[in-house]
C-alpha cells in the first residue's frame, strides 16, 4: 500500500510548486507532488515568454492585481537569494491609433492604483528615446518590468520542497480520484497515490481533475496556442527591451509584442488561436478528445460569437508570415519579412463559463479537503510565490494540517 500523504498536489508546474513550497514551509507536513510529464514545467510554465509583469493591465482590488504586484517583488527577491539570472529592464507600451488613447490612460490609472512606480506618459517624439525602432502616437513607460527563466525558477522552487522533505514524482498523470472513508485515493500512470488533502494546479487539465474529484467546475479549458516568431540574430538591435501595444480591453490577450529573452534573443508575438489539442504546440496538432471536448461546450460557441471576428484574424495571421510582420510594424516599421523566423509557441489554458465569458481573474475554487486551481493565466509566473501563499491560506483553514 502506498504512503498517506497529508497533502497531494497535482502539477508540476510553477503554480503548483510554487503551492507545494508555501506549503511545506509552514506546515509540518507530508507531501507528494504529481506531475503527469517527464520534467517539470513542460507545459505553460516552459514556454512562457520570460516576462516580470508589473502589475499595470489588471483592474484595481482583483486577484491579479494583489497577487502579481505582491508576487513580482517576491519573485525578484527569491531570484536574488537563488542566483537566478533576471533583469528589471522595462517595457513600453505604444499606442499607435487615436482610438487607443483611452485605453493607454486607463493603464496608467490602474497601474498607479496598483502600486506600479515610475510610469512615465511619453510624447511621440520621447518614444525612440526608449525603443529608437519603436513608432506610435503616444506610448507609457514601465520600468517595473523585467524578465527571467520560468523554468529556472520551477526548478529552484522544486528544490526547496525537496530540501524541506517533499516527494515529486514525475510521469504520474491522474487518471481518477476517489474517495475512500478520510482518504482520497488517485489513480496514476505510476500507480495509486494516497492523501487526506488535495490541492488541483493542473493547468491544461484542470477542469477535467476537478470533475475527477466530483466538483462541477462551472467552466471548461479552452486552448489557446500562442505562436512565436523570433529575429534573427543580426536584426536582434532593433529591439531594445520589451516593445508592446495598447491591448484590447476586451479579450483577455496583450497583442503582438516583442519581448527580448534572459537567455539572449527576441521573441515576436504571439498570434492567439484555438488549438485543437490541449498540449498542442504545433499548427498541426491535433486530439479528437479535445477537440470533441470544445466543439461539444455550449459556452464555447457564445465565446466565438462575441470573437469570431478576432479569432478570424488570428488564424489569418497564423498562417501568413506577412500578416504577422503586418502587425508588428504597427510598433517597429522597420521590421522586415527577413528579419523574422519561427519560433516555438505555447498553450494557454483559458477558462470559458457557460454563458461564453472568458474568465480573466485567478479563480480558486474550495472543495472538502480540496482546493482546485481553475483559471491562473499571466501574471501566475510572476505571481505565483503569491498564489502558493494565497493557496497555503485555503489550506490552514480547511486542511487540519500543523503549522511550523
Amino acid at each position: 500500500m502506498s504512503p498517506l500523504y497529508d497533502v497531494a498536489v497535482i502539477g508540476g508546474g510553477i503554480v503548483g510548486l510554487a503551492t507545494a513550497k508555501a506549503l511545506m514551509e509552514r506546515f509540518r507536513i507530508s507531501l507528494v507532488l504529481l506531475e503527469a510529464e517527464d520534467r517539470l514545467a513542460a507545459h505553460q510554465t516552459g514556454n512562457n515568454s520570460g516576462v516580470i509583469h508589473s502589475g499595470l493591465y489588471y483592474r484595481p482590488e482583483s486577484l491579479k492585481a494583489h497577487n502579481c504586484v505582491e508576487g513580482r517583488r517576491e519573485m525578484i527577491r527569491f531570484c536574488q537569494e537563488r542566483g537566478i539570472a533576471h533583469e528589471i529592464c522595462g517595457k513600453i507600451v505604444v499606442a499607435t491609433r487615436e482610438n487607443e488613447l483611452p485605453a493607454l490612460a486607463e493603464l496608467e490609472r490602474r497601474g498607479t492604483a496598483n502600486g506600479v512606480q515610475g510610469l512615465k506618459p511619453l510624447k511621440a517624439e520621447e518614444i525612440k528615446d526608449y525603443e529608437p525602432n519603436a513608432a506610435g502616437i503616444r506610448a507609457l513607460w514601465v520600468p517595473e518590468t523585467g524578465i527571467v527563466d520560468y523554468t529556472q525558477v520551477s526548478n529552484a522552487f522544486a528544490e526547496v520542497v525537496r530540501q524541506a522533505g517533499g516527494a515529486i514524482q514525475l510521469s504520474s498523470r491522474v487518471r481518477g480520484v476517489r474517495r475512500i472513508g478520510g482518504e482520497l485515493v488517485l489513480e496514476t500512470a505510476r500507480g495509486e497515490q494516497r492523501c487526506r488533502n488535495l490541492i488541483n494546479c493542473g493547468g491544461l487539465q484542470c477542469d477535467r481533475i476537478a470533475r475527477m474529484c466530483g466538483v462541477d467546475p462551472g467552466l471548461r479549458i479552452v486552448p489557446f496556442r500562442g505562436e512565436y516568431y523570433e529575429l534573427v540574430s543580426e536584426r536582434r538591435g532593433l529591439v531594445r527591451n520589451l516593445i508592446y501595444p495598447v491591448p484590447d480591453p476586451k479579450f483577455p490577450f496583450l497583442g503582438v509584442h516583442f519581448t527580448r529573452m534572459i537567455g539572449g534573443g527576441v521573441e515576436a508575438g504571439p498570434n492567439a488561436v484555438l488549438a485543437f489539442k490541449r498540449e498542442g504546440y504545433t499548427q498541426w496538432s491535433f486530439s479528437l478528445k479535445d477537440t470533441l471536448g470544445t466543439f461539444s461546450y455550449g459556452g464555447f460557441w457564445r465565446m466565438a460569437a462575441k470573437y469570431w471576428k478576432t479569432g478570424a484574424g488570428e488564424f489569418y495571421r497564423s498562417f501568413s508570415k506577412r500578416a504577422f510582420v503586418k502587425a508588428l510594424q504597427r510598433l517597429a516599421p522597420a521590421i522586415g519579412l527577413d528579419d523574422i523566423r519561427r519560433g516555438g509557441a505555447g498553450v494557454r489554458a483559458q477558462a470559458v463559463e457557460r454563458n461564453g465569458f472568458l474568465c480573466d481573474d485567478f479563480r480558486i475554487v474550495e472543495a472538502e479537503h480540496m482546493a482546485h486551481v481553475l483559471n491562473a493565466p499571466s501574471p501566475a509566473a510572476t505571481a505565483s510565490i503569491s498564489i502558493g501563499r494565497a493557496i497555503a491560506d485555503i489550506a490552514a483553514r480547511g486542511f487540519e494540517l500543523k503549522e511550523n
